[in-house]
């Protein structure tokens, strides 16, 4: 018999992220990793409508996947033998989802991406639906309004299917703002337990999973142009500033702990909803190296300035987003809230270095670093006087 799913207390101690928690983040390696590649080769084949459109849609389907998997897991996960197997079948239908990418982006065809959410909203619908039954009052209704609002977007999703490829865009323009309004008209009543420290650890660890992509596919990037070619002087500054990019974007997300600001559903879902343009700026950056690197060896269509800005701007997204959402909650004083916003703006200019500009803007990174590291040091130094 499994054991009744009973919420988690907010207040648990020593709440942390489970292994099936890590195993279910590594799953959305592929699909990160899928789409990525599909946005590098719009980009470099000078298509930036159709690969940014496309890029940001199905973007969302994956972070979205995610995020419904993870609050629910915040607060009632149970690990037990039901919901283990229950989790494995979202995972499921992750890697559907992820088979389902390059057909999507170069033909519009989301039938299979469709049907991995099914098998993902499918198990969703069942988890809620478990913890309906073993609770009562505000508590059911919460969590069946949760089960009614999934099935009723999914069933949405089928615009995906019906309509025109040209209308696809248009799906995601209604039915996503949809999806971001369920949580909200969920628990109108009664919040869930998601705990704080839980949830800000989960997103720390999928940050960390999509850097680790960009990692991954800018070194794909980098081997493939030295099996070709020999130039190590057009190789080595767009390594060497993507890799300083990398390194100082997970310093700047990591520099302050956030879970003690998350105490009201209104921070959590703001800041939670924010971590889109986070996570998707900070895997674009690896197809922006990408695209760097096949533009200095005359494979992109598309201009030298064109190729920095593919990673000067979401490298500049990230870091004005991280500061918006995040980091700026921690900052005190205007010398550490005006460091990310100027370092954003910085980064940009950069992209007139031309193929210097990725290490211009790694550099800058880093400069960002280590300013901020200073000022927390003088601050730290002045509290103690």
């Amino acid at each position: 018999m499994p054991v009744l799913m009973r919420a988690r207390r907010r207040d648990e101690e020593h709440r942390t992220a489970t292994p099936l928690e890590l195993f279910f983040d590594l799953c959305f390696v592929v699909a990160i990793a899928e789409a990525g590649r599909q946005l590098a080769h719009a980009l470099a084949e000078g298509q930036p409508g159709h690969g940014i459109t496309g890029y940001l849609m199905l973007f969302f389907a994956i972070w979205w996947a995610w995020m419904n998997f993870s609050w629910f897991a915040s607060a009632y996960d149970t690990d037990d033998p039901l919901y283990r197997v229950v989790t494995l079948v979202q995972m499921a239908g992750v890697l559907v989802l992820a088979a389902g990418v390059p057909r999507a982006f170069a033909h519009s065809d989301f039938t299979v991406i469709w049907f991995g959410y099914l098998v993902m909203r499918l198990a969703l619908v069942t988890q809620w639906l478990r913890a309906a039954h073993a609770c009562r009052g505000a508590e059911r209704r919460t969590a069946l309004r949760y089960a009614l609002g999934v099935t009723v977007c999914q069933i949405g999703w089928l615009g995906l299917l019906a309509l025109p490829k040209g209308d696809v865009p248009w799906v995601f323009v209604v039915v996503g703002p949809l999806e971001l309004a369920v949580p909200a008209l969920a628990e109108r009543e009664q919040q869930t337990t998601w705990h704080p420290h839980h949830i800000a650890e989960r997103y720390g660890l999928f940050t960390i999973i999509v850097l680790g992509e960009t990692i991954a596919a800018a070194t794909v990037a980098v081997q493939s142009a030295l099996d070709e070619n020999d130039e190590l002087s057009a190789l080595l500054p767009i390594a060497g500033g993507g890799l300083l990019l990398v390194f100082a974007a997970y310093w700047i997300y990591f520099a302050v702990p956030i879970h003690l600001h998350l105490r009201s559903n209104r921070q959590a879902f703001l800041w939670g909803y924010g971590h889109y343009p986070v996570f998707g700026s900070a895997a674009a950056i690896g197809a922006g190296i990408e695209i760097a690197v096949e533009e200095a060896f005359g494979k992109a269509h598309l201009s030298a300035f064109a190729a920095a800005a593919c990673v000067t701007v979401p490298a500049a997204l990230f870091m004005a987003t991280v500061w918006l959402i995040h980091s700026r909650h921690q900052k005190r004083g205007p010398a550490q809230q005006l460091v990310l916003p100027v370092s954003s703006l910085l980064v940009l200019v950069c992209t007139f270095a031309g193929r210097w500009a990725v290490l211009a803007a790694g550099l800058v990174a880093c400069g960002t670093v280590a300013v901020g590291v200073a000022l927390t040091s003088r601050q730290g130094t002045a509290l103690v006087e």
